[in-house]
């Protein structure tokens, strides 16, 4: 089986260095070129040595191009802007795209839908079997107690730059879905001072940063005398890297669309 040849945008940051090494122990996929932003002082190191292993012979380029040119998917977890100016590079090259990238503004999303309807991209908040199967069950909860207030609390990194998190608003969503209302008319941000009561029918959310913590995400149901927390603790980035490979796997041969790791795995309503 000839291996699926794999870009990865961001190569240098947390995140491109873990989809490295994620990509050295799978058999059926093969990295092909790492891409950083044009004047990236990594631009010319070999990418293999960049996450600690040995040298791969794929030096970090500035040349998205040529690079979705020469390969089946690109997997990035760069940021918005960078994200959504590779999703057109991507459709004109007819390559999926799997994007982790959060924090994407309206303009953002809507060139990323429109490069959609030329080819595969998978965007999710989070890439992990475990946080997505929360989300169906968020979905569920939200659906069966609809009375019961909603927060959602999530804690990062304090290198994280976009709040709340994109799996937080993944989780929001899904308990909008599970009620059948719009997540924009409904969302709690920031709370400060005299705020009066809860409104009816809110997900808030508040966001937590410090230290090196990967993602801590708590989805609280609250009723009469009684609270259900679901929850989910990710310890290591590789779970979200492993992701993005099983929906790089996924999308080849797929029709043109905007999926979500709810499709690759199948959890789909």
């Amino acid at each position: 089986m000839t291996p699926i040849r794999i870009t990865v945008a961001g190569a240098s940051g947390r995140m491109g260095r873990t989809l490295i090494r994620a990509l050295a122990e799978a058999e059926d996929l093969r990295l092909v070129f790492a891409l950083e932003r044009a004047g990236h002082p990594e631009i010319g190191h070999d990418a293999g040595a960049l996450s600690g292993l040995t040298p791969l012979e794929v030096p970090i380029s500035d040349n998205p191009r040529a690079a979705l040119k020469g390969s089946d998917a690109v997997l990035d977890f760069t940021a918005p802007a960078a994200s959504a100016a590779l999703a057109e590079t991507a459709a004109q090259a007819g390559i999926v795209h799997v994007i982790g990238t959060t924090g994407y503004s309206t303009d953002d999303m809507v060139r990323v839908t429109a490069a959609a309807r030329r080819a595969v991209i998978v965007k999710s908040g989070n890439m992990s079997l475990g946080v997505n199967l929360l989300a169906a069950l968020v979905r569920q909860a939200a659906k069966a107690l609809p009375n019961y207030d909603i927060e959602i609390v999530e804690m990062h990194h304090r290198m994280k730059v976009d709040a709340p998190s994109g799996t937080a608003l993944l989780l929001g969503e899904a308990a909008a879905q599970g009620r059948g209302i719009a997540l924009a008319q409904h969302q709690l941000r920031a709370r400060e001072g005299d705020t009066g009561a809860r409104p009816d029918g809110a997900i808030g959310f508040a966001s937590l940063r410090g230290g090196t913590v990967v993602g801590d995400h708590v989805v609280t149901l609250a009723g009469p005398f009684e609270r259900i927390e679901l929850g989910h603790r990710a310890e290591d980035r590789m779970i979200f890297a492993r992701g993005a490979l099983a929906a790089a796997r996924w999308g080849q041969g797929k029709n043109p669309g905007l999926y979500s790791m709810a499709d690759v795995l199948g959890l789909r309503e």
